[in-house]
């Protein structure tokens, strides 16, 4: 998995979490950029309770307690919480690793290629199921290129705009579009487009505005107008901060039925 937007990669990492526990996986998520107590948090906030089922530890258990990490101790510890997973009577392993590991000042960036070479051994039975977090400020584009030729699948958000100011992208949890940086006139037709096609794929709408700084009137316009024309009985949930409620509550927000405002601080 390549991301830029963080919490893109956290919406991610607990649903493939969640559906990990929900058949019967022992699930170890190895966490570098991030504490444990925030991963965690992260994961709380998401509906994601860690205990028996689901472990969050520091990305160094896999060293094995040396100074640096090596590939060969990193692949022995996996097979080793593979065949404890299968000794707890559990169905398989599930792990997500951050990489961000390997760009450290002390590793050494050929035990990167190892390891990524050598773990494909373990996933041969079927027990071990891995996703690998690749932060894209993080990693050159060699790097980031080299890791996808030896991954079997890549995961990663739809994204519909990007650009120094703007990000939106489809949201994974709960289904819905995420929008962060600022978003005038110029945009919302992208915003539209957005929107639309999670009319057509999702029972609810999801707007996740938590990380936009700044939203136009032509920008809101877009929002309550698709919120007002969604069939009876469908709704569209909006999450923000203040100042975004604010820019809806101008654009008209109280006189859309099916518009609901989850406010930062306060609930609306």
């Amino acid at each position: 998995m390549t991301f830029s937007d963080p919490q893109e990669r956290l919406d991610i990492l607990a649903a493939f979490a969640a559906a990990g526990r929900d058949r019967g996986d022992k699930v170890v998520c190895f966490t570098d950029a991030l504490s444990v107590d925030e991963l965690t948090a992260d994961l709380l906030e998401r509906g994601l309770d860690p205990g028996p089922d689901i472990s969050v530890v520091p990305v160094d258990r896999l060293w094995g307690g040396v100074a640096a990490p090596e590939a060969a101790t990193m692949v022995e510890l996996l097979a080793r919480e593979v065949r404890q997973a299968e000794a707890e009577g559990r169905s398989g392993l599930r792990i997500t690793a951050d990489m961000c590991w390997a760009a450290r000042p002390q590793a050494n960036a050929e035990q990167l290629l190892v390891f990524e070479s050598e773990i494909g051994r373990l996933f041969a039975d079927g027990r071990l199921t891995a996703v690998c977090e690749y932060d894209r400020e993080s990693f050159d584009p060699v790097t980031l290129g080299y890791a996808a030729r030896v991954h079997r699948r890549t995961v990663a958000a739809t994204v519909y705009h990007e650009d120094p100011v703007l990000r939106i992208c489809r949201q994974h949890v709960p289904p819905g579009v995420r929008v962060a940086g600022e978003l005038d006139h110029t945009r919302a037709d992208v915003l539209s487009d957005a929107l639309a096609e999670a009319v057509r794929l999702d029972p609810d709408i999801h707007l996740n505005l938590n990380q936009l700084h700044f939203l136009d009137a032509a920008a809101a316009a877009v929002i309550l107008r698709t919120a007002a024309n969604l069939p009876t009985g469908r709704r569209m949930v909006v999450v923000c901060g203040e100042p975004i409620e604010q820019a809806l509550t101008t654009a008209g927000a109280a006189g859309v039925p099916a518009l609901r405002m989850l406010v930062r601080h306060g609930e609306r």
